[in-house]
């Protein structure tokens, strides 16, 4: 493993005067977003949606990702060193939070999920089982060119075209323009370490989680984590999971963005 990283750009949103006292009873949410982009992903509407029903949000952006530090050692960087990372910051959080992850982000959660003590864990558009090959494989018989860009991405020369070709992958057709817009200055590399590490079987071992809620949601209209990987991922801890009708697979940036926050809310409730 990589040193520890220090320098983490956290975003937060905190809850204002109207959460009362019911807000301190409230576990902090920490939100760790997926591969090729950062923290931003949850800004626009999560962290202040939550916030306004109470709940402490935070984002981090992992090593090498957003304002994070890193960036020089990200092709060596490993899913360990993202856990790590993720562990770096609820050390620094005033209770144990509910960790929300979404895709690479999930995988990372899982992977601390078995092998720490975790309060509850959210995993949104998750790797399956299998890992990533079989997404892969999946991919470059679809549509071959999505590979092709994603491995050469280079964020400082994204063109129209490899920003026509990504969007039917990560968003819905009526994604609002400025998100869209924003959200390609956000896209950066992955490093390819972590991509082989998710190319193995992402879930090394069952959690030891000792009655750790878990839940799991995805999307029909997501391209890249299928309904079946989605179920996939479900089947593994034992959760009946949520499926969204038209979402892509950045659902918390779709138009349609409160229906994901809505049955995460419903879950938290129970906890």
């Amino acid at each position: 493993m990589l040193p520890p990283e220090t320098q983490l750009e956290l975003r937060s949103c905190l809850p204002g005067r109207r959460g009362g006292a019911a807000s301190g009873r409230r576990p902090p949410l920490l939100f760790v977003h997926g591969g090729y982009c950062d923290s931003w992903c949850w800004d626009p509407y999560f962290l202040p949606w939550f916030a306004d029903r109470g709940y402490a949000a935070y984002a981090l952006s992992l090593r090498g990702h957003g304002e994070s530090g890193g960036r020089s050692t990200l092709f060596v960087t490993g899913i360990d060193d993202y856990a790590a990372d993720v562990e770096t910051i609820v050390a620094r959080l005033p209770a144990p939070p509910v960790l929300i992850g979404h895709s690479m982000g999930a995988a990372v959660i899982e992977r601390l999920l078995g092998t720490r003590p975790l309060r509850a864990v959210a995993l949104l558009g998750p790797v399956p089982p299998a890992g990533l090959l079989p997404m892969a494989a999946r991919l470059a018989t679809e549509r071959p060119d999505y590979l092709i860009h994603m491995s050469q991405l280079d964020p400082s020369r994204l063109s129209m075209h490899v920003m026509e070709t990504l969007r039917p992958y990560y968003f819905s057709a009526d994604v609002e323009p400025h998100i869209l817009n924003e959200a390609a200055r956000h896209i950066g590399t992955e490093s390819p370490r972590a991509l082989l590490d998710l190319s193995l079987r992402v879930h090394w071992q069952l959690p030891e989680r000792g009655g750790v809620p878990v839940f799991v949601m995805g999307a029909d209209g997501d391209r890249i984590c299928t309904t079946d990987d989605v179920r996939a991922t479900a089947r593994h801890y034992g959760v009946e999971p949520v499926l969204l009708p038209g979402l892509a697979h950045m659902l918390m940036l779709d138009r349609q963005w409160e229906q994901p926050a809505s049955e995460l809310l419903r879950w938290l409730q129970k906890l």
